[in-house]
């Protein structure tokens, strides 16, 4: 198997219809303006923990469905019924404590908007940080949030660098915006 450099490389060795080149291309890096997407990227990036990526992306469309478009309010507000048609849907990943996370999770962002109006202006307000401290601040508030799992979250939305190298094309298309 051939060792890529970077993911750019690698994407760019695929079919466009393969997962991983659409993800690239199309949202990997790029900036996310809508509360609902920015969460909908860190349930995605909870449910992978422990799976591959590749996984994740072939049920992001079971996820969105399930998961009510990624609403957040809506998310807050489910029920032990809700949590048992989560866990029987074969579309996503069904492990209860990540269910569970992401309704805590939702719930916590409810809350943190009374103060800062949204997911999105909370993360503005504290960026820039390094690593570390994005770490300590998301462990401090939510659940089912590692290392890995917020530094990822962080480049696929754009808050930490990293996502493409600098002669990828989608690099330029991301600082033209």
């Amino acid at each position: 198997m051939k060792k890529y450099s970077s993911y750019c490389e690698y994407a760019s060795s695929l079919s466009l219809d393969n997962v991983h080149r659409i993800y690239h291309d199309t949202q990997y890096g790029f900036p996310i303006k809508s509360d609902n997407e920015l969460f909908g990227r860190l349930i995605l990036e909870i449910n992978q923990a422990g799976l591959s990526w590749t996984t994740i992306l072939k049920k992001q469309e079971n996820f969105r469905k399930a998961f009510f478009d990624f609403d957040i309010k809506r998310i807050a507000n489910l029920n032990e019924k809700n949590i048992y048609l989560l866990l029987s849907n074969p579309g996503i990943i069904r492990n209860r404590l990540k269910i569970y996370a992401v309704i805590y999770n939702a719930n916590k962002i409810i809350q943190m908007n009374k103060e800062y109006g949204s997911f999105k202006s909370w993360l503005d307000h504290h960026y820039p940080k390094e690593i570390e401290e994005w770490v300590k601040l998301f462990k401090r508030i939510f659940k089912f949030t590692g290392e890995e799992i917020i530094k990822e979250f962080l480049i696929s939305s754009g808050y930490l660098k990293g996502a493409h190298v600098s002669s990828c094309p989608i690099s330029k298309v991301i600082q033209e915006l």
